[in-house]
């Protein structure tokens, strides 16, 4: 199933200056975050956190899908693409497995 993903609260990091159509971006769960429980940060090579994956209706851009949505389909890490790169927010396309769980590197 493929899905795609909004990454957001660029701003408070590096903007969307650093990412490109294909890179690829590493997202890592951040259970412990004290503002979202289901909070998955954005990471790229060099830099550490970019952003998040949006996980509100006011940042979800159009057909993407929550942190929430995605939070339990992945493992504690994952690899997605990025497909759109927009001045506030940044969309990556997400290749999520028929299994419910999966490994950090199932996703395209």
């Amino acid at each position: 199933m493929k899905a795609f993903i909004t990454i957001t609260r660029l701003k408070f990091h590096f903007g969307s200056k650093p990412f490109g159509v294909g890179q690829k971006v590493k997202l890592v769960k951040e259970p412990d975050n004290e503002y979202d429980s289901e909070a998955i940060k954005a990471e790229l090579p060099g830099l550490g956190c970019a952003g998040y994956v949006a996980n509100s209706p006011h940042t979800v851009l159009g057909d993407c899908i929550s942190a929430g949505r995605l939070y339990d389909k992945i493992g504690d890490s994952a690899t997605v693409k990025v497909v759109y790169v927009l001045d506030n927010a940044v969309v990556c396309k997400v290749k999520i497995a028929e299994k419910e769980k999966m490994c950090g590197q199932c996703i395209e």
